[in-house]
């Protein structure tokens, strides 16, 4: 029972990161309009300005509406085939719920009164492409995403014969959906107050909470990784209700991350929220994972120094600037666990001194984000000093700790093994897309990357889907067992999560490539 439910919790995470890779993007791009709309760097109504409010707006299309792109994202993701029909039954019944939902708080007076946003802050209500509705934030797109996914998956081989042949497959799951999504939106509107509720409880006991639960998420941030469910500890707090809700000019905004953009972007408001502390767990990926290299290299033997820079020092740079840490922290999550598990402490601690330092920054993945999020800012209202400096002193402490640990243990970390085996290509460097062509055993001939990687898998009748994140390509499979760990990892990869028929491979920089690769020998093209 409880690997399934793993399991099923391992699914939900992998489909909602595909929306989320986007947002990374959006971000970016909405900061470094906040530049070009700052009336204290630009004159209002030149052409700079224009330029800037025009494309912010564009951007905060996607972040104000991340509900409906989660629905999609998450349907499409979880649909085992036929995705690109799971999606657009999706859209629909995003809109039926919102048209739905609105109805029946018309007919049933419950209808709150106000015009925009702003005037129905308090009143569980919001606008939703222009429907008044429950406000449900990302948690309805999920909800909705989650039904449509399940019932898709269910009914989309369902044909019939005849006339009726015409209601058969997505059409059918629709057909389905309607008295589902209907239920749905007349519920919603008893139950979901106490939910929210609930909700609200939770994001008073982060508050009340104070620096014990910032070290709490940042622990948990990183110490899930090896299971890939710290994607379910972070999102909520950085896009949803349960990270905190705020009228600024006007506007609602919902989540660490949005009210973050909201602030920078207007130089009246000196003092940031304090939600911003859901936004900093970047800071091991920045700052702390260049301690732990530094300590492997330091404590492997002489004669690997070598090999072991030549690994390490590409997965510390991609780190550094991007934030894409499992290549590096594959390494050590099973050769060494309790490394990982005071690797993750000192990430806590390190969270919880930002926060109590007063810093208010988005830190979230490398230095390149870092820098548009924060530097235009300013010093004075995100502290971002402040967590250089406990970024630099977190270099040195988590290359003391490991350091010591490794040495007094004896422990088998890279450089340190009874067997150090030859790097081969895929191995060199984290940074490169291109991987070469490798043999097979047995064979003269070298055989594409991709056919390599789904070999290992166990062929194309062992797996079921493929789909990837930011650093892994997660694959549900027949059979788990007939899986080649060695071989995956002569493909370049950096470290094999096996769960009951899943793996996750992680390939770090590359992962798109990869993906690429595997989805053109299976003929995937939705």
């Amino acid at each position: 029972m409880k690997e399934k439910v793993v399991t099923k919790l391992q699914q939900f995470s992998k489909a909602m990161i595909g929306p989320v890779l986007f947002l990374p993007i959006i971000g970016l791009g909405i900061a470094a309009t906040s530049v070009m709309t700052n009336t204290a760097f630009v004159t209002e109504g030149s052409v700079v300005y224009i330029a800037g409010k025009f494309v912010s707006s564009l951007l905060w299309a996607v972040m104000n509406n991340l509900s409906f792109f989660f629905c999609v994202g998450i349907a499409m993701g979880m649909a085992r085939k036929k995705k690109a029909e799971a999606a657009f039954v999706a859209t629909m019944t995003f809109f039926m719920f919102l048209s739905g939902n609105n109805t029946w708080l018309t007919l049933t007076n419950k209808l709150a009164d106000g015009l925009s946003n702003a005037d129905l802050y308090g009143t569980g209500q919001t606008f939703v492409f222009g429907f008044k509705v429950t406000d449900m934030g990302v948690f309805l797109g999920i909800i909705l995403g989650i039904i449509v996914a399940y019932i898709h998956n269910k009914y989309i081989d369902k044909e019939f014969e005849g006339a009726l042949s015409i209601y058969g497959n997505s059409k059918f799951v629709l057909i389905c959906l309607l008295p589902i999504i209907g239920a749905l939106a007349i519920g919603v509107t008893y139950v979901w107050p106490f939910i929210q509720n609930g909700i609200t409880a939770m994001t008073g006991f982060m508050n009340s909470a104070g620096a014990f639960g910032v070290f709490l998420y940042g622990f948990l941030n990183r110490f899930l990784v090896p299971t890939g469910l710290h994607h379910l500890i972070w999102s909520p707090f950085v896009f949803s209700s349960v990270g905190g809700q705020m009228v600024i000019n006007g506007d609602m905004y919902v989540g660490a991350k949005p009210i973050f953009l909201a602030e920078i972007a207007d130089p009246s408001i000196l003092t940031l929220d304090p939600s911003a502390r859901f936004l900093v767990y970047g800071m091991v990926k920045i700052f702390g994972i260049l301690g732990v290299a530094l300590a492997f290299y330091r404590t492997a033997y002489p004669k690997n120094k070598a090999k072991v820079k030549t690994t390490i020092l590409p997965s510390a740079i991609t780190s550094f600037l991007v934030g894409i840490t499992e290549p590096l922290e594959f390494m050590f999550i099973f050769t060494a666990p309790i490394l990982w598990l005071v690797y993750s402490v000192i990430d806590g601690f390190f969270q919880m001194l930002a926060y109590l330092a007063g810093v208010r920054i988005s830190a979230t993945n490398g230095i390149i984000d870092f820098i548009v999020y924060n530097i235009p800012a300013g010093a004075d209202r995100t502290k971002w000093i402040i967590f250089v400096g406990l970024g630099l002193l977190e270099i040195l402490v988590m290359y003391g700790a490991f350091k010591f640990l490794i040495t007094k243990f004896n422990m088998k970390t890279p450089g340190r093994e009874n067997d150090v085996p030859e790097l081969v290509d895929g191995d060199k460097a984290y940074l490169e897309v291109d991987t070469p062509d490798i043999k097979n055993e047995g064979d003269s001939a070298p055989i594409n990357l991709g056919q390599e990687i789904i070999y290992a898998l166990g062929g194309p009748q062992n797996i079921l889907s493929v789909e990837n994140c930011f650093t892994r390509l997660r694959v549900d499979v027949v059979d788990d067992s007939v899986i080649d760990e060695g071989k995956l990892m002569k493909t370049g990869a950096a470290g094999v999560v096996l769960k009951p028929n899943h793996v996750q491979v992680v390939y770090g920089m590359k992962i798109n490539s990869i993906r690429t690769l595997v989805d053109e020998e299976l003929n995937i093209s939705e």
